[in-house]
């Protein structure tokens, strides 16, 4: 097992699962300490990468495009604070995090995880029932129901018609926007086929946001809702997570042998080069799951 422990938090990983708990230090942000505990299987990994700085480092996970409904509904606006895929390194502990990105990075070749997108997600999202006050409302979300209600500085257009109540399966869209420079940010659901014109200071189907500490948090509840609603890529055919049937007519050649163990304190990089080439022989058929075991143990004892 890796394991990486910081006042930002602490990740481990068994090999099959990265698990990510934020820390407890004051500096975390209210939406990571909010989402709490993941488990990132190793399927829904693309990449992780260290990146030293002068006084910190930063740990990073990379997912499969589509593989969890919090990116998917952020698009890569969280700030660097927010990102729970993101994990501060203390300049002493440099060492820890290559060998945590090692064994990811190992495990990836090793399993021959794809880079594509997926048409499922592979996360399951914030838990729910989930209620969040920010900006000029409160959106609160029980897994059906979506309840947005005003407060004092709501415009009077918005809170004349009270909270409103919108059912899962009204939800055509979910749009999530952070302030930017003098542009309000926004959290909004649209209902029907007609795309929204309003603005959401004044769409009753929208809470505005200004830019305060607890304005990422309404991206919880807009990522609950969409991991609740069909996935985007789930019309794709054939499958995008799954690789093409080999056509009848292509017979694999005869399996080889399962190959030998290289010597002694063989080169890393021509290690990790042999585990890949074990990897495709495994996929494409050539080698059997008992003959791609050997020789991948085989090859972990020297690395």
């Amino acid at each position: 097992m890796a394991e990486i422990i910081q006042k930002d938090g602490t990740w481990t990983f068994d090999g099959d699962t990265v698990r990510v708990v934020p820390g407890s230090d004051k500096g975390v942000s209210p939406l990571r300490r909010s989402l709490g505990e993941l488990a990132v299987p190793l399927a829904a990994l693309v990449g992780i990468s260290f990146e030293p700085g002068r006084k910190s480092g930063r740990l990073r996970l990379r997912l499969r495009d589509g593989a969890d409904p919090l990116l998917q509904i952020t698009g890569g606006k969280l700030s660097e604070g927010s990102d729970p895929y993101l994990l501060t390194v203390e300049n002493d502990r440099g060492g820890v995090a290559g060998y945590f990105v090692d064994a990811v990075r190992t495990a990836l070749l090793l399993e021959q995880i794809p880079a594509d997108p997926v048409d499922r997600y592979l996360l399951p999202g914030p838990a729910v029932p989930i209620t969040v006050s920010a900006g000029d409302g409160t959106a609160a979300f029980d897994g059906e129901r979506i309840r947005l209600s005003w407060n004092w500085k709501t415009e009077e257009s918005k809170t004349s018609g009270g909270p409103r109540t919108i059912a899962l399966d009204e939800v055509a869209a979910v749009e999530w926007l952070p302030t930017s420079g003098l542009e309000n940010g926004y959290l909004r659901f649209t209902v029907g086929r007609s795309p929204a014109t309003t603005p959401p200071k004044y769409d009753p189907h929208a809470v505005e946001l200004w830019g305060f500490r607890k304005d990422p948090l309404m991206a919880l509840v807009a990522a609950a809702v969409v991991a609740r609603m069909p996935h985007p890529y789930a019309t794709a055919a054939p499958s995008l997570s799954s690789p093409s049937p080999a056509s009848p007519a292509e017979a694999p050649p005869a399996a080889p042998a399962a190959p030998a163990a290289l010597p002694g304190g063989g080169d890393h990089d021509a290690l990790l080069r042999r585990l890949r080439e074990l990897g495709d022989l495994r996929q494409s058929g050539v080698l059997t799951e008992e003959e791609f075991s050997t020789a991948k143990q085989a090859i972990l004892r020297q690395l």
